[in-house]
């Protein structure tokens, strides 16, 4: 047999048991690190970007210290804008199906969704929304956590098409057909100074 054919593809399996859940694979990336101040300012930027009509949001996280301190982060920054937080859900890294905590997150129909976790637990998660929901990884918003390559792979690019987020030096990504595009930090002092909104 040949080295391909002995490889282990999650996604392979998944279309085979014709269920979203993958099998867990033995090793995963490092969990989340926790989150900067920079990558919360360009998170809330992302989501009140000119032209953004987006008021309220559905907050998920992994139930790791990191990844829940990041999402009351935002609840908080969020709330202090007087925009909404439907729902606030959290997730296992290890599941029978992500079912519950996908039908949480989209029950009252938020204008976006903010998600802070490991990749393996949202992968399981997304591919769940993305199975049995109305979900929309368009309107999806994650933190640096979510920026690595093993999302994507564990997901499936067609399931994260279009989502987006931010690293931790407040630089931001967005996922399209597998890329991922990387955009420099704004320096908002420069850019008020050359008359572009901040």
């Amino acid at each position: 047999m040949s080295p391909v054919e002995d490889a282990w593809s999650p996604l392979e399996d998944a279309a085979r048991s014709g269920s979203p859940r993958l099998c867990t694979p033995v090793a995963d990336s490092p969990g989340p690190v926790p989150h900067t101040a920079a990558e919360l300012t360009a998170l809330i930027g992302l989501l009140t970007a000119p032209r953004s009509r987006i008021r309220s949001v559905a907050v998920g996280h992994g139930r790791d210290a990191e990844s829940r301190t990041a999402a009351q982060a935002f609840v908080r920054a969020w709330g202090s804008l007087h925009r909404d937080v439907l729902a606030v859900v959290d997730w296992p890294e290890d599941a029978a199906s992500w079912l519950r905590p996908a039908r949480r997150l989209t029950a009252q129909a938020p204008d976006a969704w903010v998600l802070a976790a490991a990749p393996l637990g949202t992968a399981q998660l997304v591919r769940r929304l993305r199975h049995s929901t109305d979900w929309d990884p368009a309107r999806t918003f994650g933190f640096a956590s979510l920026s690595a390559p093993r999302l994507v792979e564990l997901a499936g690019a067609d399931t994260v098409h279009g989502l987006r987020g931010v690293f931790a030096d407040g630089g931001t990504w967005y996922l399209r057909r597998g890329w991922t595009t990387r955009y420099a930090p704004v320096d908002v002092a420069s850019a008020q100074r050359s008359g572009v909104p901040g």
